[in-house]
């Protein structure tokens, strides 16, 4: 039978807040931290019941923006990628 692995307390309250203030997906947060997305599920649950976290539902200022940002990383990049492929295009059409 497979040995459990334990997490100190601290582990598990920063890995729920990356969850639930930081906008990372549970899958996010799982593969970077090597943690099981059921195990990340629990805390969260567990953390907020007991006051740690706020309830569900509601938004906290940091993970708006936080998801904001990313869609603008995210769009940004795409821009990048358009930029770059007519730089090419006129680099090569002026030769």
């Amino acid at each position: 039978m497979a040995k459990h692995k334990r997490y100190g307390k601290d582990f598990q309250l920063e890995t729920a807040k990356l969850v639930v203030e930081h906008g990372y997906t549970l899958r996010e947060a799982a593969a970077r931290l090597g943690v099981t997305e059921w195990s990340i599920r629990q805390w969260i649950k567990r953390f907020r019941q007991s006051g740690e976290l706020p309830p569900e539902g509601t938004v906290v200022p940091e993970a708006a923006e936080f998801r904001a940002l990313k869609k603008e990383i995210q769009r940004l990049r795409l821009e990048n990628e358009i930029l770059k492929k007519a730089a090419a295009y006129f680099a090569k059409e002026s030769l």
